[in-house]
């Protein structure tokens, strides 16, 4: 029997395998190399992947725990912290309400850092220093990902103007 990662993954996987098979319907590309079918794609492709590793970690895992009577990851007890599940879900919606305001560059690395914050409350400066360069580092790969490579244009903000 399927733990609830196992489940997790098999619905993604049907998800994804669903929407690509209706991909297929999408119209093929004129004067580009590249149609308007091949970003979902791309994306449907690697949630089936993640989907898959997640069923094979979660099989892995139900064949480790036979015989143990409590679950334990990494030596600390598992129990479901609903207040950090609410924080995360607090911290996006401000995220949204934040964005048209300051933008997609100020209000994404306000949000990367809320959130690791929200996650682990760093405890040293240098765990502190850690969350700015990732919060930062995020920020600058999605703007040279979306932005300049993809040719996407980010939300700029009404305070702001980035």
């Amino acid at each position: 029997m399927p733990g609830r990662d196992g489940i997790a993954g098999l619905v993604c996987l049907a998800i994804s395998v669903g929407l690509l098979l209706l991909t297929r319907g999408l119209p093929p590309p004129v004067m580009v190399p590249i149609g308007p079918a091949f970003y979902p794609r791309l994306v449907l492709s690697f949630m089936a992947l993640l989907s898959v590793l997640l069923i094979a970690s979660d099989w892995r895992a139900q064949r480790r725990r036979r015989g143990v009577a409590t679950p334990v990851a990494g030596g600390v007890s598992v129990r479901p912290n609903y207040l950090r599940v609410l924080a995360t879900f607090v911290a996006f919606a401000i995220y949204i309400l934040l964005l048209p305001m300051l933008g997609f560059r100020i209000a994404t690395v306000l949000f990367v850092a809320a959130l690791q914050i929200v996650l682990e409350w760093p405890r040293t400066w240098r765990r502190w220093l850690l969350v700015a360069g990732v919060a930062i580092g995020t920020t600058i790969v999605c703007d040279v990902a979306f932005e300049r490579y993809l040719s996407v244009l980010l939300p700029r903000g009404r305070w702001t103007g980035l």
